[in-house]
């Protein structure tokens, strides 16, 4: 390999051929007993960098949904997240306390596109993921309900970590198997398979292509289960000093630190 891949955007973009490259030299230095550095002792970036968009999928987990009175058996719920938002595992994400103070999590499974996809098919949809991904959808809920649109309350500064690590789609047999949970300073808050979803990864790529090119490097948020501390009773936000480790099963766990200013 001439020169590393920069990014994952940049590893994406040379195709298989780059991906193979990587492979590669990981089994070589393995062979060679290498000395490597173990994952856990990184320090991490947000596992998308630079990625050609992120879209995020509303109401895709009729419990979700219900809990938050919304519909979900009719048109899918799509909106863009600000690049601006991502974050990486082990990041503080901090928020104005004049500003919101109904900071939600939601624990969803990440999907990157590898190629163009264009009027795909749901049986060929899955042959356009490059790899999956752990996001935890930080929401303003007290904004989110107050405006007509989802991206401002979803799209502070750190609202979207991503990580630790990114899954390259062959790992992940079917995505629709998989357990997604949340953990807020101790307590499970969601914990739910992605097979619960209204649409699955297929139909959400599928449907998306139809009306316009999705670009490789795509970031693809697909949505949160019911456990929303948003709809317990008292309600349960992320606060000042709280941890939340959200976790996908089959990819890691993504830990966010929270801090009110």
């Amino acid at each position: 390999m001439e020169q590393p891949p920069r990014d994952l955007q940049d590893l994406i973009e040379r195709g298989p051929e780059g991906l193979a490259e990587v492979r590669e030299v990981v089994d070589t230095a393995v062979m060679l007993e290498a000395e490597l550095t173990p994952v856990a002792a990184l320090r991490h970036s947000s596992a998308v960098l630079r990625p050609a968009q992120v879209i995020a999928i509303g109401a895709n987990y009729a419990a979700h949904a219900s809990e938050l009175k919304l519909r979900s058996e009719t048109a899918m719920t799509i909106f863009s997240l600000w690049p601006n938002s991502l974050t990486a595992h082990g990041a503080t994400t901090t928020w104005p306390e004049d500003l919101t103070t109904q900071v939600d999590y939601e624990a969803e499974l990440g999907v990157i596109v590898g190629r163009p996809a264009r009027g795909v098919h749901v049986r060929d949809a899955l042959d356009y993921v490059w790899g999956y991904t752990v996001v935890n959808d930080i929401t303003a809920r007290d904004i989110q309900f107050s405006e007509a649109q989802w991206s401002r309350c979803k799209s502070f500064d750190g609202f979207t970590p991503t990580g630790p690590v990114v899954v390259t789609a062959d790992e992940i047999p079917d995505p629709q198997n998989l357990w997604l949970t949340t953990n807020l300073d101790g307590s499970i808050m969601q914990d739910a398979s992605t097979n619960e979803m209204v649409r699955s990864v297929a139909e959400i790529i599928s449907l998306l292509s139809r009306s316009a090119t999705i670009p490789p490097g795509t970031l693809i948020s697909t949505g949160s289960p019911g456990g929303a501390g948003y709809s317990r009773k008292p309600p349960v936000f992320l606060r000042d000093g709280s941890t939340v480790t959200v976790s996908v099963e089959g990819i890691g766990s993504l830990t966010t630190h929270c801090r009110v200013i």
